[in-house]
């Protein structure tokens, strides 16, 4: 593997410590986030058709919190566990074209474990920020080999990449890396030598593994896992049986191949968890980033991701920690993301700055079955499409007994949201959500819709301009070569990811540029056009190539943008990269 490229990564904060009962041996932390699972694909958890011996055996031996809460898409998740914050304090509201990208003011838990002594490193999908200063390596993560964007597949992979998840073109402290595998193998496989590693240190360590499984697309999968699902009645885990054609069939398949990947996966990591000596003093945790990606088995609950119904938004939330932690230990208190940060810095024996302003709270108390003194609370759910978040649009108040739903729509920010019902449950007795007691309780829905709005606008107004996206950063020493995608940029026009955009830029020192535009196939008489301050750039590809090059381009030294888009013919190209190179 290519060596580690170190950077310099100044805390912003330094931590309090608090005395450790053991000093030599600081517990290790491992988060295993799975993407676009959802809480019924687990066999443990009732599912008739996923075997999932490995995550149930784990379940067995935990501590779990069984009304744990994500928010119902996965950007927005992430953003809540790496600040221990809500996402819209984090600039994040969305998954794709710029709104995926996070505040680097933010705090990580990566940073503060980071001062705190562990080695960090991250395995997978990020999805909060592809260039500098957002990546993994610039928000506290010693180690990072990741995916871009929101995805394998997606506009922001290497267009060499052939939209593969097995053998991979990754990340590696952000170098391109050709791997060898399927993607999930790769990353635990990655994670363990870091465990590896950061053990025979002798050093704590934090591994973050989000596989990018079983989001889709779902062409390539473990093939003779494939098979077996291919052959078992899979229409009893969808939610409508009747709509069972050959190609939902088929990414069902897919996708209960790539949980079962997953949960092997899982087997490993306690098998080399158990043969370092360190199981005892490790927590590791389980849990998926929202619901479902298809209309399916999701326990006694309703919905999928995007919904705002508690299939949408509740995760499994296994915490095995055996020196700590007792096993079978539960609790039904709501907790949620936003609780990660808190607790792991709790495990660690280390405490948030008094600045630090944090939504979460310290989960441990419940993982050890300590529920005195517990105050209940009310967590919020909110995300739609949208440049900026809107007061009332699909939402979830959820408090201990009852939860406000106002499920306008996750594509539904031009709708009205007066002219949608807001409901109401009793979760205690209700969990399926069919019972909608807003009309017969006025008053809890009126109390619950002015705590929604002081949330809201608290969080609204973070910080100046809150919702503005971050700048992407070129002519720093930390990233020389810096490729921009729909990924990151603000549409203007087109459909999907757009057709034409520009990217919120900082130069930090005047220079030499050499701009390229890259297109992922040559398309006869393709012509860019690339704006930039005073600057106006034309020039058409040869024909049979995919890259066209500005070459020397002069770049100020301050914040611009840079609009680009690539006709063709009568149209324009729906997918390039403009790649920015430092002389």
């Amino acid at each position: 593997m290519p060596s580690l490229r170190l950077l310099l990564i100044v805390p912003i904060f330094s931590l309090i410590f608090s005395c450790q009962s053991d000093q030599s041996s600081p517990p290790n932390i491992i988060l295993v986030i799975t993407d676009d699972q959802g809480i019924g694909d687990l066999s443990i958890h009732g599912n008739p058709v996923i075997h999932t011996p490995n995550i149930d055996s784990m379940a067995a031996r935990s501590a779990s919190l069984t009304r744990f809460y994500v928010s119902p898409v996965c950007a927005p998740t992430r953003a809540s566990i790496m600040t221990g914050r809500y996402n819209y304090r984090t600039r994040v509201v969305d998954t794709w074209i710029g709104r995926a990208m996070m505040d680097t003011e933010e705090v990580t838990v990566a940073e503060l474990l980071k001062d705190a002594g562990y080695q960090t490193g991250i395995f997978g999908k990020w999805h909060l920020g592809d260039c500098y200063p957002m990546r993994p390596i610039d928000q506290g993560f010693d180690e990072s080999l990741v995916i871009k964007g929101g995805g394998l597949a997606q506009p922001s992979e290497p267009y060499a990449n052939n939209r593969q998840y097995t053998d991979p073109i990754l990340f590696q402290n952000g170098e391109e890396m050709q791997t060898k595998g399927y993607c999930t193998d790769v990353y635990f496989d990655a994670a363990l030598n870091f465990i590896t590693q950061s053990h025979q240190k002798q050093k704590p360590f934090f591994a973050y593994i989000p596989t990018n499984a079983p989001h889709g697309p779902f062409h390539d999968v473990p093939e003779e896992l494939k098979e077996k699902y291919l052959n078992m009645d899979l229409g009893s885990i969808m939610v409508h049986p009747e709509q069972a054609n050959e190609q939902n069939i088929d990414n069902l398949a897919a996708i209960c191949a790539m949980v079962e990947n997953v949960d092997q996966n899982v087997g490993k990591l306690f098998t080399h968890l158990d043969q370092l000596g360190i199981t005892e003093n490790t927590l590791v945790v389980f849990m998926v980033d929202n619901g479902p990606n298809t209309m399916r088995y999701v326990m006694d609950l309703r919905g999928m991701k995007t919904n705002v119904h508690e299939g949408g938004i509740r995760s499994p939330f296994y915490g095995h920690w055996p020196s700590v932690l007792k096993a079978g230990t539960t609790s039904d208190k709501i907790a949620a993301h936003i609780d990660l940060l808190p607790t792991f810095l709790s495990v660690a024996g280390a405490v948030p700055p008094s600045n630090l302003r944090l939504d979460g709270k310290n989960l441990l108390p419940l993982l050890k079955g300590n529920e005195s003194g517990w105050h209940d609370r009310t967590l919020f759910i909110q995300s739609h499409r949208g440049d900026e978040p809107r007061a009332y649009y699909h939402f979830a108040a959820i408090g201990q007994t009852y939860k406000l739903v106002h499920p306008t729509g996750f594509n539904g920010d031009i709708i009205d949201p007066d002219t949608i019902p807001y409901e109401l449950y009793n979760l205690e007795k209700d969990p399926g959500e069919s019972l909608n007691l807003a009309d017969s309780l006025p008053d809890e829905v009126t109390r619950t819709k002015d705590a929604y709005l002081t949330w809201f606008e608290d969080v609204s107004n973070t910080r100046p301009d809150n919702y503005a996206k971050p700048e992407i950063i070129i002519g720093s020493s930390h990233e020389t070569v810096t490729v921009l995608t729909s990924q990151d940029w603000e549409k203007v026009s087109g459909g999907g990811w757009g057709e034409k955009g520009f990217w919120k830029l900082s130069c930090i020192k005047v220079g030499q540029f050499d701009i390229e535009v890259r297109l992922p196939e040559a398309f006869e008489g393709s012509i860019a056009h690339l704006s930039m301050g005073n600057q106006n750039l034309e020039k058409g590809f040869e024909t049979n190539s995919t890259i066209l090059t500005f070459p020397d381009v002069n770049i100020e030294e301050g914040s611009f943008e840079l609009m680009a888009e690539v006709a063709q013919g009568e149209g324009f190209a729906q997918q390039f990269q403009v790649v920015i190179k430092q002389k």
